[in-house]
């Protein structure tokens, strides 16, 4: 077979962009003064604080390079420090505004252009250097800053909770999200995995960390450097006794899950889980999702943060204590790095661990939404409320593979594929058991503006997955897959047309009734068990749910066409079996280009739009 290296520029996969930061609790001794309300200007007031004068940081002989958890923070003060990011479509550039508000008085102040490129953050936010014990410089780099990063209060009379998301969305075809820190609170700067490892040998050290000028003259940031002093220690897996599995580096942990990763299915991807079906949410592609609980998989690593940093897990994916997996991450790739044991090498060492129980991502707790007590009675009803609209992102992910041992003699094309909400009503589909029945009969249903239930309708129905990696009830007809040759007529359909749902990607926090805290993100809980009566799904509004095709038989089997140029067609609702607001905007569009010969495929995709992202 030719060699990704051999296949130009055919697509390949890099290592994700995934923002994590330990989640770390602000001391008291760095606890900051409110600004006096009589003198203080419009607008938050934003310091970069140190929560430790010290940290210890470990260098795994295993994993080699020093993750630079420095404990620093942005506080706001005088308000929150709020950004919406948004482009209007993928013809349009990213843009960015800080949302001030004072009183009942609210402005934006667009940020400059260009200055934000994506939605993962603000790119060279944080200037960090680094001197050894003999004053030599030793490191210079910058780091981007997620506003939505791991953070905590920094005064107690502040706000118990914070209203902004708790992550920055990485989908390539994310649309519009929200960034903040809450009002006495602070974010950490510690940008982990879009950040690469820095090498730096067992010593002590001192670590100078500043906000760039360019962000300190935006956002009136006083220049205040933080030194702190830095241990690094040198650590092995094989030191045996006193080496919790936290504090295990993410490749040795990922060792034990490679067998997990290599019989994972469907990989459902927002966060492109290896042993899990669903997994959405996820990296410099999209946003990558975890295995789930509940499929069998592992504990998750710990995010590469010193054990002492007080790490805790309360933040949604990439913000958490433990690393997020890649993006759809496909079969192909993630069986060959399994058989070659080149997962750590290859940067993809979190794709083949798992999640805790009551998490989907590691950090945010998800409990499962409960279905209504029993089957509705009475006569079905379809009122005047607001409704979901059901929305298709471009596929992505997109790769090609053969049937192995599986399927030999088979080529087949696998990608991830999201179905997001825009609203302005959630999507709520309860499925009923009657005893002894296979199937589940499904009910959509309606709520007026007070969230009150006011009608029902029945939408076909669910059915249990027995394979491994799934295991949870599908709604049946959700989306549909395709593969359209240039004409755009149908050549090959996927066999894929039941999920689970679950609010697996952060697609677009601004459009109307966003919900920036989803419930329904853990599958183990959300989709049911064998001997479920009932189970409800949910994707709420500003929220899509991706699943990756990455096994023979759910991928596109393209063994007998020929090369040339197709489209892969994401189609939400195909029956229009579900209510919604709108019909006309379920499908979209992937051009690729496959070429080589039988086993040895290939295929090109070229940017959609400005998104040059697989």
């Amino acid at each position: 077979m030719m060699t990704r290296s051999q296949q130009g520029r055919t697509n390949r996969l890099t290592r994700p962009s995934i923002a994590i930061a330990a989640a770390v609790a602000v001391t008291a001794g760095v606890v900051a003064a409110a600004p006096d309300a009589k003198t203080a200007q419009p607008g938050p007031k934003l310091s970069l604080i140190a929560a430790s004068a010290s940290v210890t940081l470990d260098s795994w002989k295993e994993d080699p390079g020093v993750y630079l958890d420095l404990g620093t923070y942005l506080t706001s003060e005088n308000g929150a420090f709020e950004l919406k990011v948004t482009r209007k479509s993928y013809k349009d550039p990213v843009v960015a505004a800080q949302i001030i508000r004072d009183g009942k008085k609210t402005q934006a102040k667009a940020l400059p252009a260009g200055l934000v490129k994506d939605f993962s953050g603000l790119p060279d936010f944080a200037q960090i250097s680094v001197i050894d014990a003999a004053g030599k410089s030793v490191l210079e780099k910058t780091e981007a800053f997620c506003p939505n990063n791991a953070s905590g209060r920094v005064r107690p009379d502040a706000p118990a909770n914070s209203k902004y998301p708790q992550s920055c969305p990485v989908n390539p075809f994310t649309l519009g999200s929200v960034w903040g820190v809450e009002n006495g609170w602070a974010a950490n700067t510690y940008a982990g995995y879009y950040s690469q490892p820095v090498q730096l040998a067992a010593g002590t050290y001192t670590a100078k960390i500043s906000v760039t000028k360019k962000y300190r003259d935006l956002f009136g940031i006083a220049n205040k450097p933080q030194s702190v002093k830095v241990v690094v220690r040198e650590r092995s897996w094989e030191e045996g006794e006193g080496v919790s599995a936290s504090a295990a580096p993410p490749s040795a942990k990922g060792d034990a899950s490679k067998s997990a990763a290599k019989y994972g299915h469907d990989a459902h991807a927002g966060h492109g889980a290896a042993t899990s079906e669903h997994a959405g949410h996820g990296a410099a592609a999209p946003a990558a999702a975890p295995a789930h609980a509940g499929h069998g998989a592992p504990a998750r690593t710990d995010a590469p943060a010193a054990a002492t940093t007080g790490a805790g897990s309360t933040f949604n994916v990439g913000h958490g204590p433990y690393p997020p997996a890649p993006p759809a991450l496909p079969w192909a790739l993630k069986k060959q790095a399994t058989e070659k044991g080149a997962l750590g090498r290859q940067g993809f060492s979190a794709a083949a661990v798992g999640d805790r129980t009551g998490q989907t991502d590691g950090s945010r707790q998800a409990p499962g939404v409960q279905p209504n007590a029993k089957r509705p009675a009475g006569k079905a009803t379809v009122p005047d409320v607001p409704k979901p609209d059901l929305r298709s992102l471009p596929a992505y992910g997109i790769t090609v593979s053969d049937g192995y041992e599986d399927v030999p003699g088979k080529d087949y094309l696998a990608f991830s594929a999201n179905v997001w909400n825009a609203g302005p009503a959630k999507l709520v589909v309860d499925g009923f058991r009657s005893p002894g029945k296979e199937l589940m009969d499904a009910y959509q249903y309606f709520y007026d503006a007070d969230g009150k239930q006011v009608g029902y309708t029945p939408t076909g129905t669910m059915e249990w997955d027995p394979r491994p990696g799934h295991e949870h009830w599908h709604f049946t007809d959700f989306a549909s897959y395709r593969l359209l040759k240039a004409d755009q007529k149908e050549t090959v359909r996927s066999g894929k047309e039941a999920f689970c749902l679950a609010n697996t990607d952060a697609v677009d926090y601004t459009v109307k009734n966003a919900n920036w805290h989803p419930d329904n993100t853990d599958l183990s809980t959300a989709c049911g068990q064998e001997n479920s009566i009932s189970v409800r799904e949910v994707l709420d509004v500003g929220s899509g749910d991706t699943y990756t095709q990455d096994l023979p038989g759910q991928s596109f089997d393209i063994t007998d066409l020929p090369n040339g140029t197709y489209y892969i067609q994401v189609l939400a609702n195909p029956e229009n079996r579900l209510k919604e607001t709108n019909h006309n905007n379920n499908s979209a569009l992937r051009k690729v280009v496959l070429g080589g010969k039988k086993g040895a495929r290939t295929v090109k995709v070229p940017a959609h739009h400005l998104v040059n992202a697989n």
